[in-house]
Protein backbone atom coordinates (compact mmCIF):
# COMPACT_ATOMS: atom_id res chain seq x y z
CA UNK A 1 0.00 0.00 0.00
CA UNK A 2 2.80 2.37 0.96
CA UNK A 3 4.70 1.54 -2.23
CA UNK A 4 1.59 2.15 -4.33
CA UNK A 5 1.00 5.48 -2.58
CA UNK A 6 4.59 6.55 -3.29
CA UNK A 7 4.16 5.64 -6.94
CA UNK A 8 0.97 7.71 -7.15
CA UNK A 9 2.65 10.68 -5.52
CA UNK A 10 5.61 10.38 -7.90
CA UNK A 11 3.27 10.24 -10.89
CA UNK A 12 1.37 13.29 -9.67
CA UNK A 13 4.58 15.23 -9.11
CA UNK A 14 5.83 14.27 -12.56
CA UNK A 15 2.55 15.41 -14.09
CA UNK A 16 2.75 18.75 -12.31
CA UNK A 17 6.31 19.29 -13.45
CA UNK A 18 5.51 18.43 -17.05
CA UNK A 19 2.47 20.72 -17.03
CA UNK A 20 4.13 23.70 -15.39
CA UNK A 21 5.90 25.12 -18.49
CA UNK A 22 2.60 25.29 -20.38
CA UNK A 23 0.88 26.88 -17.40
CA UNK A 24 3.72 29.39 -17.02
CA UNK A 25 3.54 30.21 -20.71
CA UNK A 26 -0.18 30.88 -20.47
CA UNK A 27 0.36 33.09 -17.43
CA UNK A 28 3.12 35.03 -19.19
CA UNK A 29 0.93 35.61 -22.22
CA UNK A 30 -2.01 36.63 -20.06
CA UNK A 31 0.27 39.08 -18.26
CA UNK A 32 1.51 40.52 -21.56
CA UNK A 33 -2.02 40.94 -22.91
CA UNK A 34 -3.15 42.51 -19.63
CA UNK A 35 -0.13 44.79 -19.24
CA UNK A 36 -0.89 48.39 -18.21
CA UNK A 37 1.93 49.44 -20.55
CA UNK A 38 -0.16 48.70 -23.64
CA UNK A 39 -1.64 51.67 -25.47
CA UNK A 40 -5.31 52.19 -24.52
CA UNK A 41 -6.24 52.38 -28.21
CA UNK A 42 -4.77 48.91 -28.74
CA UNK A 43 -6.43 47.45 -25.66
CA UNK A 44 -9.77 48.78 -26.94
CA UNK A 45 -9.37 46.56 -30.02
CA UNK A 46 -8.87 43.31 -28.11
CA UNK A 47 -12.53 42.39 -28.47
CA UNK A 48 -12.10 42.35 -32.25
CA UNK A 49 -8.57 40.95 -32.44
CA UNK A 50 -8.61 38.28 -29.71
CA UNK A 51 -4.87 38.49 -28.97
CA UNK A 52 -4.58 35.69 -26.42
CA UNK A 53 -6.61 33.17 -28.42
CA UNK A 54 -4.94 34.10 -31.71
CA UNK A 55 -1.40 33.76 -30.40
CA UNK A 56 -2.16 30.43 -28.74
CA UNK A 57 -3.62 29.20 -32.04
CA UNK A 58 -0.59 30.41 -33.99
CA UNK A 59 1.69 28.37 -31.75
CA UNK A 60 3.43 30.99 -29.62
CA UNK A 61 5.58 29.37 -26.92
CA UNK A 62 8.35 30.34 -24.49
CA UNK A 63 11.93 30.77 -25.71
CA UNK A 64 10.94 31.19 -29.34
CA UNK A 65 12.53 33.54 -31.83
CA UNK A 66 9.53 35.40 -33.24
CA UNK A 67 9.73 37.66 -36.29
CA UNK A 68 6.86 40.03 -37.02
CA UNK A 69 6.93 41.91 -40.33
CA UNK A 70 5.37 45.33 -40.90
CA UNK A 71 4.08 45.61 -37.33
CA UNK A 72 2.26 48.87 -38.06
CA UNK A 73 1.14 50.58 -34.88
CA UNK A 74 2.69 47.93 -32.66
CA UNK A 75 -0.48 46.13 -31.61
CA UNK A 76 1.26 42.75 -31.54
CA UNK A 77 4.66 44.18 -30.57
CA UNK A 78 3.28 45.43 -27.26
CA UNK A 79 2.38 41.83 -26.43
CA UNK A 80 5.09 39.78 -28.14
CA UNK A 81 8.13 41.74 -26.97
CA UNK A 82 7.27 41.57 -23.23
CA UNK A 83 6.31 37.92 -23.66
CA UNK A 84 9.68 37.14 -25.23
CA UNK A 85 11.43 39.02 -22.43
CA UNK A 86 9.52 37.08 -19.77
CA UNK A 87 10.02 33.65 -21.33
CA UNK A 88 13.59 33.78 -22.63
CA UNK A 89 12.66 34.35 -26.25
CA UNK A 90 13.58 36.91 -28.89
CA UNK A 91 11.29 39.34 -30.68
CA UNK A 92 12.36 40.70 -34.08
CA UNK A 93 10.51 43.43 -35.99
CA UNK A 94 10.83 43.56 -39.77
CA UNK A 95 10.58 47.25 -40.65
CA UNK A 96 11.09 49.58 -43.63
CA UNK A 97 14.15 48.53 -45.64
CA UNK A 98 16.71 51.26 -44.97
CA UNK A 99 19.01 49.76 -47.61
CA UNK A 100 16.45 50.48 -50.32
CA UNK A 101 17.07 53.98 -51.79
CA UNK A 102 13.45 54.12 -52.96
CA UNK A 103 12.08 54.05 -49.42
CA UNK A 104 10.27 57.32 -48.66
CA UNK A 105 11.32 59.76 -45.98
CA UNK A 106 8.01 59.05 -44.29
CA UNK A 107 8.79 55.34 -44.08
CA UNK A 108 12.24 56.06 -42.68
CA UNK A 109 10.78 58.38 -40.07
CA UNK A 110 8.12 55.83 -39.21
CA UNK A 111 10.77 53.20 -38.60
CA UNK A 112 12.83 55.56 -36.44
CA UNK A 113 9.78 56.37 -34.32
CA UNK A 114 8.90 52.69 -33.95
CA UNK A 115 12.43 51.80 -32.86
CA UNK A 116 12.46 54.61 -30.32
CA UNK A 117 9.10 53.56 -28.92
CA UNK A 118 10.21 49.98 -28.27
CA UNK A 119 13.78 50.68 -27.19
CA UNK A 120 13.01 50.20 -23.50
CA UNK A 121 14.66 47.02 -22.17
CA UNK A 122 12.82 47.22 -18.86
CA UNK A 123 9.48 46.83 -20.64
CA UNK A 124 10.31 45.06 -23.88
CA UNK A 125 13.66 43.35 -23.44
CA UNK A 126 16.09 43.61 -26.34
CA UNK A 127 13.97 44.10 -29.45
CA UNK A 128 15.82 43.46 -32.70
CA UNK A 129 15.05 45.39 -35.88
CA UNK A 130 15.74 44.10 -39.40
CA UNK A 131 15.11 45.36 -42.91
CA UNK A 132 12.00 44.03 -44.62
CA UNK A 133 10.56 44.66 -48.06
CA UNK A 134 10.31 43.59 -51.69
CA UNK A 135 14.06 43.89 -52.31
CA UNK A 136 15.35 43.44 -48.76
CA UNK A 137 18.06 41.00 -47.69
CA UNK A 138 16.98 37.85 -45.79
CA UNK A 139 15.15 38.42 -42.51
CA UNK A 140 17.82 36.49 -40.66
CA UNK A 141 20.05 33.44 -40.85
CA UNK A 142 18.44 30.52 -42.62
CA UNK A 143 16.54 28.28 -40.20
CA UNK A 144 16.86 30.67 -37.25
CA UNK A 145 13.23 31.56 -36.40
CA UNK A 146 10.48 29.55 -34.73
CA UNK A 147 7.52 31.74 -35.68
CA UNK A 148 6.90 34.42 -38.31
CA UNK A 149 3.81 36.62 -37.98
CA UNK A 150 2.25 38.84 -40.63
CA UNK A 151 -1.01 40.55 -39.72
CA UNK A 152 -3.13 42.39 -42.30
CA UNK A 153 -0.27 42.76 -44.77
CA UNK A 154 -0.58 40.17 -47.54
CA UNK A 155 -3.16 42.23 -49.47
CA UNK A 156 -0.50 44.96 -49.80
CA UNK A 157 1.85 42.60 -51.64
CA UNK A 158 -0.38 40.80 -54.13
CA UNK A 159 -0.90 43.73 -56.51
CA UNK A 160 2.84 43.95 -57.24
CA UNK A 161 4.15 41.18 -59.53
CA UNK A 162 6.54 38.84 -57.75
CA UNK A 163 6.54 40.68 -54.43
CA UNK A 164 4.32 38.27 -52.49
CA UNK A 165 6.27 35.29 -53.85
CA UNK A 166 9.57 36.83 -52.75
CA UNK A 167 8.28 37.64 -49.27
CA UNK A 168 6.79 34.19 -48.65
CA UNK A 169 10.07 32.65 -49.83
CA UNK A 170 11.88 34.84 -47.28
CA UNK A 171 9.54 33.56 -44.56
CA UNK A 172 10.21 29.97 -45.54
CA UNK A 173 13.98 30.47 -45.58
CA UNK A 174 14.26 32.08 -42.15
CA UNK A 175 12.09 29.52 -40.35
CA UNK A 176 13.48 26.38 -38.77
CA UNK A 177 12.21 23.04 -40.07
CA UNK A 178 8.86 22.65 -38.33
CA UNK A 179 8.63 26.41 -37.84
CA UNK A 180 5.31 28.22 -38.09
CA UNK A 181 3.96 31.04 -40.24
CA UNK A 182 1.03 32.97 -38.73
CA UNK A 183 -1.20 34.94 -41.08
CA UNK A 184 -4.12 37.27 -40.39
CA UNK A 185 -5.79 39.18 -43.22
CA UNK A 186 -9.11 40.56 -44.39
CA UNK A 187 -11.10 37.71 -45.93
CA UNK A 188 -12.87 38.16 -49.28
CA UNK A 189 -14.66 34.79 -49.08
CA UNK A 190 -17.15 33.93 -50.44
CA UNK A 191 -16.38 36.69 -52.95
CA UNK A 192 -13.36 36.57 -55.24
CA UNK A 193 -10.34 38.85 -55.03
CA UNK A 194 -10.14 39.70 -58.72
CA UNK A 195 -8.83 43.15 -57.79
CA UNK A 196 -5.79 41.47 -56.16
CA UNK A 197 -6.53 42.96 -52.78
CA UNK A 198 -7.05 46.55 -53.90
CA UNK A 199 -10.05 46.80 -51.57
CA UNK A 200 -8.03 45.21 -48.76
CA UNK A 201 -9.71 41.79 -49.00
CA UNK A 202 -8.14 38.54 -50.22
CA UNK A 203 -9.56 35.08 -50.78
CA UNK A 204 -8.22 32.50 -48.36
CA UNK A 205 -7.31 30.32 -51.34
CA UNK A 206 -5.01 33.08 -52.65
CA UNK A 207 -3.03 33.20 -49.41
CA UNK A 208 -2.87 29.42 -49.13
CA UNK A 209 -1.58 29.18 -52.71
CA UNK A 210 1.17 31.72 -52.00
CA UNK A 211 2.29 29.86 -48.89
CA UNK A 212 2.20 26.45 -50.55
CA UNK A 213 4.17 27.76 -53.53
CA UNK A 214 6.91 28.79 -51.07
CA UNK A 215 6.94 25.28 -49.58
CA UNK A 216 4.63 25.63 -46.57
CA UNK A 217 1.88 23.23 -45.59
CA UNK A 218 -1.42 24.57 -44.25
CA UNK A 219 -1.42 23.40 -40.64
CA UNK A 220 -4.73 24.80 -39.35
CA UNK A 221 -7.37 27.47 -39.83
CA UNK A 222 -9.43 29.27 -37.22
CA UNK A 223 -12.61 31.33 -37.06
CA UNK A 224 -11.32 33.30 -34.05
CA UNK A 225 -11.39 36.53 -36.05
CA UNK A 226 -14.48 35.89 -38.16
CA UNK A 227 -17.11 38.63 -38.42
CA UNK A 228 -20.31 37.51 -40.18
CA UNK A 229 -21.62 41.10 -40.18
CA UNK A 230 -18.95 42.15 -42.68
CA UNK A 231 -20.51 42.30 -46.18
CA UNK A 232 -17.11 43.07 -47.82
CA UNK A 233 -18.94 45.71 -49.87
CA UNK A 234 -17.89 49.16 -48.66
CA UNK A 235 -17.34 52.41 -50.58
CA UNK A 236 -13.69 52.75 -49.56
CA UNK A 237 -12.83 49.09 -49.20
CA UNK A 238 -11.99 47.53 -45.88
CA UNK A 239 -10.65 50.89 -44.74
CA UNK A 240 -14.26 52.13 -44.46
CA UNK A 241 -14.54 49.96 -41.34
CA UNK A 242 -12.89 50.55 -37.97
CA UNK A 243 -10.17 51.19 -37.05
CA UNK A 244 -9.32 53.30 -40.14
CA UNK A 245 -12.86 54.67 -40.66
CA UNK A 246 -12.18 56.22 -44.04
CA UNK A 247 -14.91 58.59 -45.28
CA UNK A 248 -13.46 59.52 -48.68
CA UNK A 249 -11.25 57.94 -51.36
CA UNK A 250 -7.58 57.60 -50.43
CA UNK A 251 -5.71 60.86 -50.85
CA UNK A 252 -8.82 63.03 -50.57
CA UNK A 253 -9.99 65.06 -47.56
CA UNK A 254 -12.28 63.20 -45.18
CA UNK A 255 -16.00 63.85 -45.64
CA UNK A 256 -17.57 65.14 -42.39
CA UNK A 257 -21.05 64.39 -43.78
CA UNK A 258 -20.39 60.72 -44.50
CA UNK A 259 -22.76 58.53 -42.49
CA UNK A 260 -20.62 56.00 -40.63
CA UNK A 261 -23.42 54.41 -38.63
CA UNK A 262 -23.75 51.07 -40.42
CA UNK A 263 -19.99 50.65 -40.91
CA UNK A 264 -19.21 51.28 -37.26
CA UNK A 265 -21.93 48.77 -36.38
CA UNK A 266 -20.10 46.12 -38.44
CA UNK A 267 -16.89 46.62 -36.48
CA UNK A 268 -13.51 45.37 -37.67
CA UNK A 269 -13.37 43.16 -40.75
CA UNK A 270 -14.01 39.47 -41.24
CA UNK A 271 -10.54 37.92 -41.18
CA UNK A 272 -8.85 34.68 -42.04
CA UNK A 273 -6.60 33.31 -39.30
CA UNK A 274 -4.17 30.76 -40.71
CA UNK A 275 -1.24 28.70 -39.45
CA UNK A 276 1.28 27.22 -41.87
CA UNK A 277 4.15 24.88 -41.07
CA UNK A 278 7.53 24.48 -42.72
CA UNK A 279 8.02 20.73 -43.22
CA UNK A 280 10.58 19.14 -40.90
Amino acid sequence: MTCRRHLLLFAAATLCLSASPALAADAALQAAVGSPDRAPANVARDGARHPYESLIFWGLKPKQTVIEVSPGGGYWTEILAPYAKATGGTYVAGLADLANPQISDGARKGRANFEMRFMDPAKYGTVRFVNFGPVAAPLGAAGSADLVLTARNVHNWTSQPGVADKIFADFFAVLKPGGLLAVEDHRADPKSDADKGADGYLATATVVALAEKAGFKLDATSEINANPKDTKDHPFGVWTLPPTKRTAPAGQPEDPNFDRTKYDAIGESDRMTLRFRKPS
